[in-house]
């Protein structure tokens, strides 16, 4: 197949998923083709199969803002046409949903066909989605679209309640390589590169997000601030986004910020997961938690918050420990639980592991994509 894919192309879920969907199925031998305003992160050079097509945005005095919707639009049903594409997998509904629904009509003005499959991530639904100035079009685009998928049942629930949706919603999980994300076997090879941010009697934490206020990094600082009390640990943040500053002030109040190690936004994250012990994700809301998965096949467990689609994801006690959103106290007390009893993070660790390969390796879940596809293109 031809595969046209939408993303955002910086640092989050849904542009990490889409990209590494992307990379699974030109490795299957499908061609895939991306179609947005920068090349996606992920994205390391010239990849078989992958070729990726900017959208020009034009600015004109009469524009207050750029329309990027209506510039998408015109790129993929030029790059439908030019590279015969099957069909366009759009990641977050806003607005690429309704690019790929005016493309869709554009080509068949021409006698072509161009479903489109939407995606739900998250905030597409969860917050910019509900906003009335979009909700009438974020919900039109969803039931136009010829597929629809969500990462979690909970996502779909939440879209079909809010949303009104009445058209058939599948739900495929978010994924990781399996072969990619993986512990280091060899110990001396992981204690050398652990050495890079912590002693070997010491604990490393890691946090890995955007940045943004939903994600809570402050509460990465102050968990991690009650665990370096009583544990000797380092921690370890990797991104970059609005909330770095505040949490780089409260390391400093606090006077930890000589174990606070601010990496930015990173391209192998693969290569820093498996040296940390436990991953803090405290968000306020998660409609999967991407993060987390990566995490658990790097056999790292998550201390994490009960909400959104973390539940279908962690299953709390054994691959990971989960807790309300804003309890400092009860995560802290977790992660020192966990560091405190090493046959206790060892079992977990092990779980993790063993939980992400059985249930979201790519290789388990690209297939559904694929057959998503054949049923759409079979209509």
């Amino acid at each position: 197949m031809r595969i046209g894919i939408t993303c955002y192309p910086t640092y989050g879920g849904s542009g990490v998923v889409a990209t590494e969907l992307g990379i699974e199925l030109a490795a299957s031998g499908h061609e895939v083709h991306f179609i947005s305003y920068s090349q996606p992160f992920r994205l390391s050079g010239r990849d078989d199969g992958i070729f990726y097509h900017e959208v020009p945005v034009s600015s004109y005095p009469l524009f207050e803002f750029p329309p990027y919707d209506l510039a998408l639009a015109s790129r993929m049903a030029e790059v439908a046409e030019f590279c015969d594409l099957d069909l366009l997998h759009v990641h977050y509904a806003i607005p690429h949903s309704v690019s790929a629904l005016l493309a869709r009509q554009m080509v068949a003005v021409k006698g072509r066909k161009l479903p489109f499959v939407t995606t739900l991530h998250g905030t597409d639904i969860t917050l910019v989605g509900l906003d009335r100035s979009y909700l009438p079009i974020t919900r039109y685009s969803i039931q136009e679209s010829d597929g629809v998928t969500s990462i979690s049942s909970y996502l779909k629930d939440k879209t079909v309640t809010d949303f009104g949706i009445s058209r058939p919603i599948e739900v495929i999980p978010n994924f990781v390589n399996c072969d990619v994300y993986t512990p280091i076997s060899d110990e001396d090879v992981r204690a050398k590169a652990r050495a890079k941010f912590a002693t070997p009697d010491e604990a490393i934490l890691i946090h890995l997000s955007n940045f943004r206020p939903v994600k809570r990094v402050v509460d990465v600082v102050k968990v991690f601030a009650q665990v370096e009390r009583e544990v000797p640990a380092q921690l370890v943040l990797v991104g970059d986004g609005p909330d770095r500053s505040a949490a780089e002030w409260l390391a400093h109040d606090l006077k930890i910020n000589d174990k606070v190690h601010f990496l930015g936004k990173q391209d192998r994250v693969n290569e820093l997961l498996p040296l940390a012990d436990l991953m803090v994700m405290p968000s306020t809301l998660e409609s999967f938690g991407l993060a987390a998965l990566e995490a658990m096949a790097c056999k790292v467990p998550t201390i994490a918050t009960r909400v959104g689609g973390v539940p279908e994801l962690i299953e709390d006690g054994v691959t990971g420990l989960l807790f309300p959103v804003g309890d400092v106290d009860g995560m802290a007390t977790g992660a020192l639980r966990l560091l405190k009893d090493r046959a206790l993070l060892d079992a977990m660790r092990d779980a993790a592991r063993r939980d992400a390969q059985k249930r979201f390796c790519a290789s388990l879940v690209l297939p559904k994509y694929v057959k998503f596809y054949e049923k759409i293109l079979g209509r």
